[in-house]
């Protein structure tokens, strides 16, 4: 008679349902983006709720225009012709102020971030425009630049100028230590130590501000649009306040919305492909 040998039960690694243990642990600890769709659901629930509501009387057109009502009406003013114009004159005072501002604060992140004059001058006076809200300055802007194009300008370039300047200049702090030393030890100059170290390692930082800036950019065009303004997207919504016309300020916020959202995203391409080397969770 022939007997099968026992064979031992394979042996358990610990070790292995441990890795995969703390695989699902990490899994749940960092989910994936959600991407494009998985973003919009929040939004086109909102839209379909709002709709709704609009449909039923819950929500008086008097009160707030219905989505089938402001995209309409957005689509008679761009076919008219009298909508474009104000788009162009909002975008070409947000982005000459962006401009701007940009310049502005990325040079005296350079002059602080670079020289202890240019910080013993400059940081403090940063500092304590930071404390001050932009729109605050409007009424002395007024005073001193008066009504028209140049103050609302001069605004929003004061207003985008603080991100840019705290980022970059953290940026500028931030560089490896052992960089700076190497360029002293092969003798680098100032020039060559800027353009190969200082502006290369304070990227991160400067395109992070850029981000900021776009939105403070837009968020102080609303409001300097509707000081006597004769043309702008912020001067289409005040009129239409005037005459009860809710659906043309729905129109009026959505294409702030989209200008702004746009804006950010061309920022964020920049940003990724600039930054492609490092890795993470996404921003």
């Amino acid at each position: 008679m022939t007997t099968t040998p026992i064979r031992p039960a394979p042996e358990v690694r610990h070790d292995a349902l441990a890795g995969a243990d703390s695989h699902v642990r990490l899994r749940r600890l960092a989910p994936r983006q959600l991407g494009a769709l998985g973003l919009g659901i929040g939004p086109l629930v909102a839209l379909v709720v709002w709709q709704v509501a609009s449909s039923t009387g819950l929500l008086p057109e008097q009160q707030l225009a219905s989505p089938l009502t402001a995209v309409t009406t957005g689509w008679e003013m761009l076919t008219t012709g009298e909508l474009l114009p104000h788009v162009a004159a909002s975008a070409r005072r947000a982005y000459l102020g962006l401009g701007i501002g940009v310049a502005l604060g990325l040079g005296l992140a350079l002059l602080s971030g670079l020289t202890r004059s240019g910080e013993a001058a400059v940081d403090s006076l940063v500092q304590i425009k930071r404390a001050i809200p932009t729109l605050a300055l409007i009424p002395l802007a007024i005073l001193w630049l008066g009504i028209g194009e140049t103050m609302k300008v001069a605004v929003i370039a004061t207003a985008v100028l603080v991100p840019i300047y705290l980022n970059t200049h953290a940026g500028l702090r931030s560089i490896d230590q052992r960089y700076v030393e190497l360029a002293q030890t092969t003798d680098v100059g100032r020039a060559e130590f800027i353009r190969r170290i200082a502006l290369p390692g304070s990227l991160p930082g400067f395109l992070t501000g850029l981000r900021l800036a776009v939105t403070m950019c837009w968020t102080s065009l609303v409001v300097l649009e509707q000081i006597n303004a004769t043309e702008g997207i912020g001067y289409v919504m005040n009129r239409a306040r005037d005459f009860g016309q809710t659906d043309v300020i729905v129109v009026g916020l959505v294409i702030y919305a989209v200008l702004g959202l746009a804006s950010d995203a061309l920022v964020r391409v920049v940003q990724g492909r600039a930054l492609s080397y490092r890795k993470g969770m996404g921003s």
